[in-house]
């Protein structure tokens, strides 16, 4: 099984994803990834134990420019801009992307990608 896509962006996302996991945590952090297959799909989760996200933000994070407010954590730099990128690479890629979050309790992110199958090569 093999994911056939661009190496340069598909790392990106990882980077960002993990990134975002870092950067994100009052404690020390405390990162996971679960790869698992679920049909022609391989889905990867990344679990953290950062700050979390409220509900009402997790509705817009994959949007262009949002971010969320950090409160009193620490000043995060950036524009915005990160997620909504995975977000749209992962579905050029035919994938996609979901969160789930409770505050002070870390988040999960869930990508999803195609599989593809290469055929076996047949020895005459």
């Amino acid at each position: 099984n093999i994911v056939s896509g661009d190496k340069d962006h598909l790392h990106n996302v990882f980077s960002n994803l993990l990134d975002n996991a870092l950067k994100y945590n009052a404690t020390k952090p405390d990162i996971f990834l679960k790869t698992s297959t679920h049909r022609d799909r391989i889905v990867i989760a990344f679990h953290d134990n950062g700050i979390g996200i409220l509900p009402e933000d997790q509705k817009k994070l994959f949007d262009s420019f949002y971010r969320v407010s950090t409160g009193n954590l620490h000043e995060v730099k950036g524009f915005g801009l990160g997620l909504s990128y995975v977000k749209n690479i992962l579905i050029l890629h035919g994938g996609d992307i979901a969160v789930t979050s409770k505050p002070g309790e870390g988040s999960v992110f869930t990508i999803q990608l195609p599989l593809y199958y290469e055929p076996a090569h047949s020895h005459r």
